[in-house]
C-alpha cells in the first residue's frame, strides 16, 4: 500500500466519522419516532437503488426511528396483467379495476412485491412483516366514487393497533395498498393515499414520497427551482396557482391532508438518488421539498 493509498483510506474514514457525527442530532431528535416511507418509483425498479433504500430503512431502525413502509408496484402489476392477457386501462389517472384486474392486483401486490420487500429488509439485518389493509383491520376501504373505475378505494379507517405492537417490539410493517370494505370486496388503494392516512393516524414524525422527481418545481423543466421548504399554506397556494400540476397534485395533496391531521413534516424526494432517505433525514440541506405543518412552522 503506498503512502497516497493510505492518506485516502484516512481521509475516506475522516468523510465517514464527521457524516455519522453531523447525523448525531438528528438521530437524537427523532429516535422513537415514526417514519412512514411510502416507497415506488424508480428506486423499486432499479436493483442497485432497490438495495441502498432497503439499507437505508434498516438503518433507520438500528438507530431507533420506527420506519413503516408503504408501497404500490404498478409497474410489476402491468407486466402480469399482460402475461394474463388482461388490457390495462386508466381512466383520469386511476387504473380502471374489474373482478379479474383486482385479483391480479391483490396477488402481485400482497402476494410478490409485498414479500419481495420483507425478504430484502430481513436479508439486510431487519426484521420486515408484511401486510395489507386486511390484517389486523389495519384500513378499511370505500368505494372511491367515480363512475366506471371499479374496485378502486379510499381509505374509510384506519386501526394502528397492529402497527404499534409490531413497530414498538422492534419490527418493520411493510405494507401494501389493498383493503376489503365490510362486505370483504377487495379495493385497490393508490399508496400514497395509504401512506399519508397510515400517518395521519399514527401522529407520525414525518412522511416521505420517495417519487421519479427532485421535489416541488417552480418551472418543472428547469431543476435548479426546486423548493426545500413550503409550510401547508403554501403548499396549497402552489396547487391554486398551478405551479404544482399533473401527477404532483395527488401527491402534494395528499402530504397537506396529513400535515393537516397532526403529521409534523412531510418530504416530496428523488428515490432516484442513492440513499434519498438519509440524506433527506440526517443531513442539515437535505435534498428533496419538505412541507411542515402550520403549527411547526
Amino acid at each position: 500500500m503506498t503512502v497516497n493509498d493510505s492518506e485516502y483510506i484516512r481521509q475516506d474514514e475522516a468523510t465517514r466519522v464527521r457524516v455519522l457525527s453531523e447525523a448525531l442530532p438528528y438521530i437524537q431528535q427523532f429516535a422513537g419516532r415514526t417514519v412512514v416511507v411510502k416507497y415506488g418509483g424508480a428506486a423499486m425498479k432499479d436493483s442497485a437503488l432497490k438495495d441502498k433504500v432497503i439499507r437505508d430503512i434498516v438503518f433507520l431502525s438500528c438507530v431507533g426511528l420506527r420506519p413503516i413502509v408503504v408501497h404500490g408496484g404498478g409497474p410489476e402489476i402491468n407486466s402480469w396483467l399482460d402475461k394474463l392477457g388482461i388490457e390495462p386501462q386508466f381512466k383520469n389517472g386511476l387504473r380502471v379495476t374489474d373482478a379479474a384486474t383486482m385479483d391480479v392486483v391483490e396477488m402481485v401486490l400482497v402476494g410478490r412485491v409485498n414479500k419481495e420487500i420483507v425478504a430484502l429488509i430481513n436479508q439486510a439485518g431487519g426484521l420486515a412483516v408484511g401486510l395489507c389493509g386486511k390484517d389486523g383491520n389495519l384500513f378499511t376501504a370505500r368505494p372511491q366514487g367515480q363512475e366506471g373505475i371499479g374496485f378502486v378505494g379510499e381509505v374509510s379507517n384506519v386501526n394502528i393497533k397492529i402497527l404499534d405492537t409490531l413497530a414498538s417490539n422492534g419490527y418493520i410493517p411493510v405494507v401494501s395498498s389493498v383493503a376489503a370494505d365490510e362486505t370483504g370486496q377487495a379495493y385497490n388503494i393508490n399508496a400514497d393515499t395509504v401512506a399519508g392516512e397510515i400517518a395521519a393516524a399514527l401522529g407520525a414524525e414525518k412522511l416521505i414520497l420517495l417519487t421519479d422527481t427532485s421535489g416541488i418545481l417552480k418551472d418543472y423543466k428547469d431543476q435548479s427551482t426546486l423548493i426545500p421548504k413550503v409550510d401547508i399554506r403554501e403548499a396549497r397556494q402552489l396547487i391554486a396557482d398551478g405551479i404544482v400540476s399533473g401527477g404532483m397534485i395527488p401527491k402534494v395533496s395528499c402530504c397537506v391532508r396529513s400535515l393537516a391531521q397532526g403529521v409534523r413534516a412531510a418530504h416530496i424526494i428523488d428515490g432516484r438518488i442513492p440513499h434519498a432517505l438519509l440524506l433527506e433525514i440526517f443531513t442539515d440541506v437535505g435534498i428533496g421539498t419538505m412541507i411542515l405543518g402550520s403549527q411547526f412552522t
